[in-house]
């Protein structure tokens, strides 16, 4: 046994142990460790958009648990277990990559993704969105609706027409709130979001880390108003807080 697979059958019998022993673990249903698992998965971002291995290694960890906790959980339902769950990817895995493991050749890795979506749908999928998790935040999941629907072509030639989709959007939007009703302000608003996010995906940039990186640095310069604010924040006005916003720019 390598390495790798001593590491995972540890973790594997100490599950099994703590679920027999521990009277926290044996109460644990998938439904109540349901939120937990968000919670380590956002630990885990934190940690990738810090470029924090020592912290990556360690929610990893956290994750690995709560999958075999999971598999404990179906195995004792008799509903699945962890050899099935993991062979069940592996087959996929080996399936849905004909270029590597078949004799399907590919140029790129958009002919990849194309492949992939192809071969889901020759399983049986009914639609190339399906796969895309309703619980997803709205603009991850956005993103993810628009490169699905690229890989059978329903996608802008050149990121011109994405940009000329953009204004349009937006004098809708600014045509919307003259207007001054508020279902089609909502509604003009989400277009236009969805026709940025459309834009940022051309630009190769990722919407959801883009504004996640805005909101920490707005974060930081506001701290730092707060921190050498002379007086209460309340007592003070938008210009003078203005004068600490830009000291921040070159502080923080």
């Amino acid at each position: 046994m390598d390495v790798r697979a001593k590491a995972f059958m540890r973790l594997v019998d100490i599950m099994d142990e703590l679920r027999e022993q521990c009277p926290w673990d044996k109460k644990q249903t998938i439904h109540t460790l349901r939120k937990l698992t968000i919670e380590e998965l956002y630990e885990l971002v934190d940690t990738i958009d810090d470029e924090d291995y020592p912290g990556i290694k360690e929610e990893i960890g956290d994750l690995f648990l709560h999958l075999v906790f999971y598999a404990k959980i179906g195995t004792e339902k008799q509903a699945f277990t962890l050899d099935e769950s993991l062979n069940y990817i592996c087959d996929k895995l080996i399936k849905r990559h004909p270029h590597i493991y078949g004799d399907t050749v590919v140029q790129s890795d958009e002919d990849v993704k194309k492949n992939w979506e192809e071969i889901k749908l020759s399983e049986g999928k009914k639609s190339v969105l399906e796969g895309v998790p309703n619980a997803l935040p709205a603009i991850v999941k956005a993103y993810r609706l628009q490169e699905k629907t690229a890989t059978v072509g329903f996608e802008w030639d050149k990121i011109e027409d994405v940009w000329n989709k953009v204004e349009e959007e937006q004098a809708e939007l600014v045509e919307a709130v003259d207007i001054g009703d508020q279902d089609k302000i909502e509604e003009e608003f989400g277009d236009y979001m969805f026709s940025m996010i459309n834009y940022a995906r051309f630009l190769k940039i990722d919407p959801e880390a883009a504004l996640e990186k805005v909101n920490k640095k707005f974060k930081r310069r506001f701290e730092y108003i707060e921190a050498n604010a002379p007086k209460s924040l309340s007592q003070m006005s938008l210009d003078e807080m203005d004068v600490l916003w830009n000291e921040s720019k070159d502080k923080v």
